[in-house]
């Protein structure tokens, strides 16, 4: 796919195809990967339609955000960051962590890592890092949409420095599979998807690539390039 013309690009993980992608793409209703939209399951004992608990993440496509989306700064193009981004995974070593476990985090329901995620967290500060100077910061609006006024002052501190506030030290890898839901709602979710989901996840979890992603016109992302983590 040519990876040029994109609103935004972000480096994600993404699962590689199988039953996990499978199923994340069709609860999720999006592809990133084909790009076409994908029939729910139906599933018992769910608060509300799949399609409204998947409407916020959906455009997102089935992810875990290691550098988040961004637009590309003057002077810099998708062929150079691509190059960038390669050329970094190339000299950086895999994570692996015992596995993923479905959790509500407040309102929202994700699937995160099990054990010390240390290693996880120190790669990525270094693709974020190391790729900023792709990155066009972020405008007066696109600050306000972050609420300041509700962050930390870590959090405000990273979002001036980094234009996003949940990074480094803040960082906490999560794959989101709902919208923000009342707690008895996000609740009943964990509950409806944890015996689809726990045959699904991977023992142990293995970060062995990352991937390119890009915000189409019309608002959804899609995968374009994977690159090994090979160092």
């Amino acid at each position: 796919m040519a990876i040029g013309g994109f609103a935004r690009y972000a480096i994600y993980w993404a699962p590689t195809p199988g039953p996990l992608a499978d199923w994340a793409a069709s609860w999720l209703g999006w592809d990133p990967v084909s790009g076409i939209d994908m029939p729910h399951p139906v599933l018992p004992g769910l608060p509300r339609p799949v399609e409204d608990i998947t409407a916020t993440p959906r455009k997102y496509g089935f992810h875990g955000t290691v550098k988040p989306p961004f637009r590309l700064a003057e002077a810099t193009d998708a062929a150079g960051l691509n190059r960038a981004a390669r050329a970094l995974c190339a000299g950086l070593a895999p994570v692996t962590l015992p596995g993923l476990t479905l959790h509500r985090i407040g309102g929202f329901v994700a699937l995160t890592p099990d054990g010390d995620q240390g290693a996880l967290a120190t790669l990525a500060a270094r693709m974020v890092e190391a790729l900023d100077g792709f990155r066009l910061p972020p405008d007066a609006a696109e600050i306000a949409r972050r609420r300041p006024e509700r962050l930390t002052e870590r959090q405000r501190a990273h979002l001036a420095r980094w234009g996003y506030p949940y990074v480094m030290d803040e960082f906490r890898f999560h794959l989101t599979l709902s919208g923000d839901l009342p707690a008895d709602e996000a609740e009943a979710l964990v509950t409806a998807l944890a015996p689809v989901v726990a045959p699904l996840s991977p023992r142990p979890f293995v970060i062995d690539s990352l991937c390119l992603f890009g915000e189409a016109a019309d608002g959804r992302f899609r995968l374009l390039n994977r690159y090994p983590l090979a160092g």
